[in-house]
């Protein structure tokens, strides 16, 4: 395909392409094989680029029926994809070795990152300016990461090197700089709309799913809205949607919504994405923690079943950094959050380590919300070292994304007095799904620590985008009242089935949970099963899983959907948490069960008529 083809097709395709390709955060699960992220995608893309595709209904119908480059946005999507390809055919490299970021720094992050686990040098040149908040000693330091940092004049002066080779060139020049055999990687920064890898020779292609990894785990890729308008740019058309430049105005309306709604007074530091504030907490406590306890062990408890992400980040952080471990905290499915939480903190006392616990309430997928008394007691208790002296205090790090509206940290809530950090997933109910971002605050007791926390937010990069707080000020107002309609809707789906399907076990809340504030909108679903033996049951339950949520999508395409994600502002959401949000969770740890998220706009009535159908059909 020429240089002219491809920009001419590119120009058609943004001419034509879906709304949701602007406007979701995560995408259809029934149309997505993982093993072929993103090229089972550009694959029939290029397909699409015929003289029989001109005609813009049979583009538009090409483009509606493109299976999934990503299952969630934050890990690409198809303008992310496009853009990719597009720089992949001006500099003749496969499209894998293309990778877009909204952060400018954290591509530089995964080959440090990379290198260090393996020993290898790596220098990283620069001509003009390091990003704004790029620091060297803090990511030596803190983060592990050993490199040589150079300034350069020309891209001339570049030559071989016994190690990794990373050049930082502005960002018009992706389209255009000459990838010398010297150069391993070529990241083209812009302040507003992140970075681009090139990826360059043979040796560097081992880095290309570490590099991916990282914008999995600890950040995002460039969002649809910059994509869209550095495509815009590449067919010359004057960008729509350029949201360069935060408004502050728009940002403090934002904050103050956050702490209204979270009973806080500490500034709220917002991310491009749960997982990336989930990042600069960990990080940021590290630091402080190397400040004010030099030489200590850092202990992360962090439940073995709980998010994916979350449970893959905290390891991989443990990886790099010397004195960081991670413990495993059972919290549910019969385990008891503030049982496990007294003896972790018990052996972690004893050996005068730094306790650090990521905890979910409720839990997910169980559902379950522990004893909050029993919790800070536990939490607050006074603990002594084998020396008998007073160990260090635990920080609570409370992942409060399924229900944001309840209050923990202001002043006579429950956890006021224990060091606490609580942060949730902006894509949920924050933004009823409209963007990524999450934000995070902390009670007074851990107020200290968010300088911390915000300075590794900037250092990586993964501030949101003007767009992502934006959205965030917009939707944010409604939250509280959409969280309410939503447990409604879900309490009617429940009971429903309930009634309907006694033998089934339902993971949700309690009545005298929800009298507190507890108001979730999903629930797992253990269905009946049959079987002599242990594996004739699983497999029965996994065979039922399936036809349950086939049947619920078929018959209700319009509202229900295979996907992992919640709070949105309309739909119903069904996924197995083991094969999804799950992903990385050890196999043991995994929950083969049916986890169905409702928004505020469900329609009852139809869902409950297919779920009896569903029990007629399949259920003895």
């Amino acid at each position: 395909m020429s240089h002219k083809n491809s920009i001419d097709f590119i120009k058609s395709v943004l001419e034509n392409m879906p709304a949701g390709w602007l406007g979701l955060t995560t995408h259809r699960l029934d149309i997505y094989n993982e093993d072929l992220a993103k090229t089972q995608f550009l694959d029939q893309l290029e397909k699409l680029n015929t003289p029989k595709s001109a005609d813009t209904e049979v583009l538009k119908k090409g483009l509606k029926d493109l299976p999934t480059a990503f299952d969630y946005i934050r890990l690409g999507h198809p303008l992310s994809c496009i853009l990719e390809w597009a720089i992949a055919k001006a500099k003749n490299l496969k499209e894998e070795s293309v990778i877009s970021f909204s952060s400018q720094t954290m591509p530089v992050l995964a080959i440090l990152r990379k290198n260090l686990l393996e020993n290898i040098n790596t220098q990283i040149l620069y001509k003009n300016e390091l990003p704004q908040h790029f620091d060297a000693e803090v990511l030596k330091n803190v983060y592990g990461y050993k490199f040589e940092l150079k300034k350069i004049n020309t891209y001339e002066e570049v030559s071989s090197f016994n190690g990794s080779t990373i050049v930082l060139t502005e960002f018009a020049e992706a389209w255009n700089i000459e990838l010398k055999s010297e150069i391993d990687f070529a990241i083209s920064i812009d302040p507003e709309l992140g970075s681009i890898v090139l990826v360059n020779g043979e040796k560097s292609v081992a880095y290309i799913s570490e590099i991916q990894h990282v914008r999995r785990r600890e950040t995002i890729a460039m969002t649809p809205r910059d994509c869209f308008t550095v495509l815009e740019g590449l067919v010359g058309k004057t960008p729509k949607t350029n949201d360069t430049g935060l408004n502050q105005k728009i940002k403090s309306l934002t904050v103050k919504t956050i702490n209204d709604i979270t009973n806080t007074s500490s500034d709220a530091t917002i991310g491009s994405c749960g997982l990336s504030v989930q990042y600069a907490i960990m990080m940021g406590l590290i630091h402080d923690s190397l400040d004010k306890h030099p030489g200590k062990e850092i202990k992360f408890i962090v439940p073995p079943n709980c998010y994916g992400g979350t449970n893959d980040q905290a390891r991989r952080v443990a990886a790099c950094v010397a004195n960081v471990e991670v413990v495993d905290l059972p919290v549910d499915g019969g385990q008891d959050m503030v049982t496990s939480i007294e003896r972790v903190l018990d052996q972690v006392a004893s050996v005068d380590a730094i306790p650090f616990i990521i905890g979910e309430i409720p839990t997910n997928p169980r559902v379950e919300v522990p004893d909050l008394v029993r919790l800070k007691d536990a939490l607050g208790k006074d603990r002594k070292t084998k020396d008998g002296n007073s160990s260090i205090a635990p920080v609570f790090i409370l992942d409060q994304t399924f229900c944001p509206n309840v209050k923990f940290l202001g002043e006579g809530d429950i956890l006021s007095t224990v060091k606490t950090i609580s942060y949730v997933s902006g894509s949920k109910f924050p933004s009823g799904g409209l963007c990524t971002a999450g934000y995070c605050v902390a009670n007074e007791k851990a107020e200290a620590l968010m300088e911390y926390i915000d300075k590794h937010l900037k250092l990586c990069g993964n501030e949101a985008t003007a767009f992502q707080v934006e959205t965030l000020s917009t939707e944010m107002p409604s939250m509280n009242q959409r969280i309410d309609d939503a447990y409604k809707n879900t309490l009617g789906f429940v009971n429903f089935i309930k009634e309907t399907l006694p033998a089934a076990k339902i993971n949700f809340v309690s009545e005298e949970l929800a009298s507190a504030g507890f108001t979730p909108s999903v629930f797992s679903l253990d269905l009946p099963v049959e079987g002599e033996t242990a594996e004739q049951k699983e497999t029965h339950k996994r065979d039922l899983n399936l036809k349950l949520i086939k049947l619920m999508i078929s018959e209700i395409p319009h509202e229900s959907k295979h996907c992992v994600s919640y709070g949105q502002l309309a739909g119903c959401y069904w996924t197995v948490p083991a094969t999804s949000t799950q992903g990385t969770t050890k196999e043991g740890d995994k929950d083969y069960i049916v986890r169905v998220a409702i928004s505020p706009k469900f329609d009852l009535d139809l869902h409950n008529k297919v779920f009896a159908r569903f029990c007629e059909e399949y259920i003895k």
